[in-house]
């Protein structure tokens, strides 16, 4: 029954709180900053028939300390306040890139490495073809070497940034194999 926020998202909240005044009896100032730098703070009148209200614009990954006061004409009314952090953004990867390339191997690394990755599923299979594997690699991680490969062919590999939400994001990269060396 006091100021709190849902639909959490990396850039926008809602907030709702009790229904303290009236279109007649006042308004609510809200006012809300980053808790590391409250001098960036913002504030915002509101009517004081509206419970909630969506605060958009707002940093990823940051907590925000709101607080709600009701400027009420008949009674005193404590200021309400709360904490949100907002979610990490959730971007995928930006960029693949194949490196190293040999006959039966080549390495994998990717671009960004966003804290909010548990681990990177790594798929790669020759084309044409439908014969995929996987590799898992640790969310801390941007690489990886895949063997065990075949010499003179092209892959096609697919790195998925997998999120503590859940969500997935993937981004392809064609890679192709060295010719090997004869008595292979």
């Amino acid at each position: 029954n006091r100021l709190h926020a849902t639909d959490v998202t990396s850039s926008s909240f809602r907030l709702l709180w009790p229904k303290l005044l009236s279109q007649e009896t006042g308004y609510y100032t809200l006012e809300y900053a980053p808790a590391a730098d409250p001098a960036r703070k913002r504030t915002q009148q509101v009517s004081g028939a509206h419970t909630s209200l969506v605060l958009g614009d707002l940093a990823p990954e940051t907590t925000y300390e709101v607080v709600l006061i009701p400027e009420s004409n008949v009674h005193y009314f404590p200021p309400q306040t709360t904490r949100v952090t907002t979610l990490a953004e959730e971007i995928s990867p930006v960029q693949v890139l194949i490196s190293e390339s040999g006959p039966r191997s080549f390495h994998v690394s990717w671009a960004p490495v966003p804290d909010s990755v548990v681990s990177y599923q790594v798929l790669y299979g020759p084309l044409p073809g439908n014969s995929v594997k996987v590799l898992e690699v640790d969310g801390r991680h941007n690489s990886t070497v895949v063997e065990h490969l075949a010499p003179n062919t092209t892959y096609l590999v697919t790195v998925t940034a997998v999120y503590r939400s859940g969500k997935e994001k993937s981004l392809s990269a064609k890679a192709c194999t060295q010719e090997g060396e004869r008595g292979e």
